[in-house]
């Protein structure tokens, strides 16, 4: 059972849980920590009403793609979450 999150996000807001970094290569290449790549996907934990006019198209635990350098980085009880606008999101996997 997910634990329920004690943030509520507002407006268009939502927050994702990033997915873990790639630890290896396809072909079998231990990366290290240094050389690592921030990830651009995750799953949505909590999603805002949305605007006046215009409500959130993106639903708790779908996969998502965001740009590299959107949303701001949170952490809650030792887990770390982004908290980004949801035009921040190009695409649901």
């Amino acid at each position: 059972m997910a634990k329920k999150l004690s943030i509520k996000p507002l407006a268009d807001r939502v927050i994702v849980k990033p997915a873990a970094a790639e630890e290896k290569t396809a072909g079998g290449i231990i990366i290290p920590d240094t050389a690592k790549e921030k990830p651009q996907r995750g799953t949505v934990v909590a999603a805002g009403p949305g605007k006046k006019d215009e409500p959130v198209t993106v639903k708790v635990g779908d996969t998502v793609l965001y740009g590299k350098y959107a949303g701001t980085e949170i952490s809650l009880e030792g887990v770390d979450y982004l908290i980004m606008r949801e035009s921040d999101i190009l695409a649901i996997v």
